[in-house]
């Protein structure tokens, strides 16, 4: 696990990835979002998550154009919405997201959701632009074992990332243990249970016990769990607070009582129920 907020993982196709990123989701285009993800590299994280459908793609690249960090030192992640899916469509998609980015390049391009049948032909598009170098990793989100089953079954390329909801009232452990079985490495969205964990009773308790914040035992145990995880915040205040999850650790035991908070209970949707 990483100890520091500047540290990187491996991915499987040897690219670093950080293990600790900034999330945008529905954070709004314009100012919110450049000072948050300006914030957000200030503090020191390197990695910054949007997607075409956040509608703050603009946002994000004018913050890394006004930052004084270096492209090639950020990791900028983006997907491609339901609607665009399809083989020329992803493509036109994938110009779209970086023109509006402002990017010459992304370091992870991902399927939003897998949707019936489309992401195989997505998937194919993903596989040119990467081997094209427009990208230099190419993932999922939101694909449960058989999307994965059916996906790997039909590619040349292996997705180095799913991107999944994923916190203590859904741990996913099937899609957890498949895909650490096939070095695919698992990113959580909704580490925080979009705000519904932070007065959770174990964990409010935990967090007195280390004098930490909710927020910073929820992202500390996605970590010590080797997740990737990706906390959102417009709070300067927060977003340093969620950085600073460096100086404690979980024991064996409290991560065990935050494990057995699981209810396989969502906050967002369904992949079995996004059909398109």
């Amino acid at each position: 696990m990483i100890s520091s907020i500047g540290e990187t993982i491996t991915l499987q196709n040897g690219v670093q990835m950080p293990q600790l990123g900034f999330g945008v989701f529905k954070v709004k285009n314009g100012n919110e979002t450049v000072e948050s993800v300006k914030k957000a590299i200030e503090v020191g994280y390197r990695a910054i998550d949007t997607a075409a459908i956040y509608d703050n793609e603009e946002g994000v690249g004018q913050a890394i154009r006004e930052c004084e960090v270096p492209r090639e030192e950020l990791f900028i992640t983006s997907k491609v919405w339901n609607t665009e899916q399809g083989y020329e469509t992803t493509l036109q998609a994938f110009d779209d997201s970086l023109k509006r980015l402002g990017l010459e390049y992304l370091d992870l391009y991902l399927i939003h959701w897998p949707g019936k049948d489309k992401y195989l032909d997505t998937w194919k598009a993903l596989e040119k632009l990467y081997k094209d170098g427009k990208v230099k990793s190419i993932g999922v989100s939101n694909f449960h074992v058989h999307h994965l089953e059916n996906l790997l079954a039909n590619s040349e390329v292996k997705p180095v990332v799913n991107q999944i909801e994923l916190h203590p009232l859904l741990i996913q452990e099937e899609i957890r243990d498949y895909c650490k079985k096939n070095e695919i490495r698992v990113e959580a969205w909704s580490p925080l249970g979009r705000g519904n964990l932070l007065e959770e009773p174990t964990i409010n308790h935990i967090a007195k016990k280390h004098g930490k914040s909710s927020a910073q035992v929820l992202i500390r145990w996605n970590l010590q769990h080797d997740i990737i995880v990706i906390p959102k915040s417009i709070t300067p205040s927060r977003i340093e607070e969620n950085a600073q999850v460096f100086d404690f650790s979980l024991s064996h035991n409290e991560m065990n009582q935050i494990d057995a908070l699981n209810r396989n209970e969502r906050f967002g949707s369904n992949p079995e129920e996004v059909l398109f």
